[in-house]
């Protein structure tokens, strides 16, 4: 191990923000990205070192490298949580596009969908299980894969320990349809006090094999439940199909309901974890109708 590796899992180790998974990502992302300078010809004595000089190479080897957008925004989401870790919080800009990165693109086509229960026929009851929760609650897959309904189960909300969610950030999700309360009493029959990880695995091992079985079963993308979530909550909530599903933007509704069509959205956004109103042009389409550049 190199300097810089060793400072940067130093690093690491003395800044546990965030969940298990997210540290663990976090590490192996930022050795990654040591190995990358290393390979550049940069040989930092330790984090503290981190020049924007380094951050311009990196992203100019990724593109480099064919690497899209998105995996490079990621990757910088790291540098800059080193970057302000080391009390150079301005070392990157604050826009990804300040270095040539494209903005995030919001909703385009359909994303919402759920499984159906012939596609999860083949699974394990409790894998089944975990697939329902996500679109009963919009969980995220280690959300309903370390659910614990004796901890989650408040009766009228579900409890979501900052351990299972993404940045560690513990939420409440309320119940609101008799399904839903349904589910929670049959996870509670299978499950007991455990979790939906069977008491003979853990996290890693059943999520490896979770993913199998579910990509054997023809279920490529679970990320669509969490939409379907937020489409079906906005309906709830507003009384208006979203944007997504071919309901009104902004400028179709009266000014008086506007407010209460952003209020929506902030609930669903807090129920999904983000707490951003921003966030949900990604799961609900657009607030308002993309303009067009001026020819």
């Amino acid at each position: 191990m190199d300097d810089l590796a060793f400072s940067l899992r130093t690093l690491c180790h003395h800044n546990a923000d965030g969940s298990a998974a997210t540290r663990a990502n976090r590490l192996h992302g930022l050795m990654a990205i040591g190995r990358d300078l290393k390979a550049l010809g940069f040989k930092l004595p330790g984090a503290n070192s981190l020049k924007p000089k380094h951050v311009d190479a990196l992203v100019g080897h990724w593109k480099g490298t064919g690497l899209s957008d998105a995996t490079i925004k990621n990757r910088l989401s790291w540098v800059r949580w080193w970057a302000m870790k080391t009390a150079k919080p301005g070392l990157l800009p604050k826009e990804n596009a300040t270095m040539g990165i494209a903005d995030k693109q919001v909703f385009k086509g359909r994303r919402a969908d759920t499984t159906t229960g012939a596609l999860m026929a083949g699974l394990s009851a409790r894998m089944q299980l975990a697939l329902r929760l996500q679109m009963a609650f919009g969980l995220r897959l280690e959300e309903s894969l370390k659910f614990q309904p004796g901890y989650a189960d408040r009766g009228d909300a579900i409890a979501l320990k900052d351990s299972w969610c993404k940045g560690g950030r513990p939420r409440t999700i309320p119940l609101t349809h008799p399904r839903q309360r349904a589910l929670l009493d049959e996870v509670c029959r299978v499950v007991g006090e455990g979790s939906i990880i069977p008491p003979a695995s853990n996290y890693i091992g059943f999520r490896k094999a979770f993913e199998k079985a579910a990509l054997e079963a023809g279920i490529t993308n679970m990320h669509k439940h969490r939409h379907w979530y937020a489409c079906w909550r906005y309906r709830t909530l507003t009384g208006h199909k979203p944007p997504a599903e071919g309901g009104p933007t902004h400028d179709k509704v009266p000014v008086a309901e506007r407010g209460a069509l952003d209020a929506a959205r902030l609930e669903v956004s807090r129920e999904l974890g983000h707490n951003r109103i921003d966030v949900t042009d990604a799961y609900l389409g657009r607030r308002w109708p993309e303009r067009k550049a001026a020819a």
